[in-house]
């Protein structure tokens, strides 16, 4: 990725300049005034493996008692690694939270049996029935749900509405992906999980990079000057000179637009 030196440096550098104690202390307080303010028991969070599930359950670790958390495992045996089923049993285990784990593949091929097959389809609907079984879990102990969605996934919108993207609560939503791996080294994350590929795992072979074909590090800084400082592409291009990743980054944010919204209501009375 080439940089203008000239242009912007400060302000991009700002970007990766977080404050980690002051930001942990923020999300603390936010987890647990949304528990509070929703008379209820605590939260319920599907625990992937991930750079931003994990991350998420350490904060909800630091704002919450250990025994108001439940983590939900949710693998596809077919497409999920075995080392990140690994991943999280340490990772409950080293938090001290309780985890249940439902394995979804035949609850998955239960409804492909009266479908028709494709493959994004099929991947978004391993989706939803995660997050079916995460608000079952948290309907029956009066949990709320946190939400796993970074402002990266959200502002591309990287992710499935109704799926991974439901949530009762984001506290991670406005970090990029990049930040949370500095936030990730303050929280004392397993490295192996930091420098792990993102990847939904809806389907075999799959990685964020290589469906979306750019680095998050490219993604974070084009995103940040678009949508935070408000650049137009042309002055965008200014500073990175990659017109055709500023035009994808610009694209995948207007098309997912209805995904960051509620649903539009036709007025009728009003």
């Amino acid at each position: 990725m080439v940089i203008d030196e000239l242009v912007e440096k400060e302000e991009l550098t700002k970007l990766w300049n977080i404050n980690c104690r002051d930001i942990t202390q923020l999300i603390q307080d936010f987890i647990s005034n949304s528990v509070n303010d929703a008379g209820a028991e605590g939260v319920v969070i599907g625990l992937s493996g991930g750079i931003d599930s994990t991350v998420a359950v350490y904060l909800a670790a630091k704002a919450l008692p250990r025994e108001k958390i439940l983590a939900l495992s949710l693998p596809d045996y077919r497409i999920t690694p075995k080392s990140d089923i690994g991943d999280v049993e340490s990772i409950a285990k080293n938090l001290g939270i309780e985890l249940q784990s439902i394995e979804i593949t035949k609850i998955h091929n239960s409804f492909l049996k009266h479908l028709k097959r494709e493959k994004i389809a099929e991947g978004n609907l391993k989706a939803r029935i995660r997050m079916s079984l995460i608000y079952y879990q948290s309907n029956l102990h009066n949990k709320i749900v946190i939400g796993t969605g970074d402002r990266s996934e959200i502002l591309l919108g990287y992710f499935t509405k109704f799926g991974d993207g439901g949530s009762d609560i984001l506290p991670i939503g406005d970090l990029y992906k990049t930040q949370l791996k500095i936030l990730g080294k303050h929280l004392k994350v397993p490295e192996r999980i930091l420098e792990k590929e993102s990847s939904p795992y809806l389907w075999e072979n799959q990685t964020a990079k290589g469906e979306i074909g750019l680095s998050y590090e490219k993604i974070d800084m084009i995103l940040h000057l678009l949508y935070d400082k408000n650049k137009t592409p042309e002055e965008v291009g200014r500073i990175i000179r990659d017109s055709s990743a500023i035009k994808k980054v610009q694209n995948m944010n207007k098309r997912s637009h209805h995904k960051r919204n509620q649903s539009p209501i036709c007025k009728i009375l009003h």
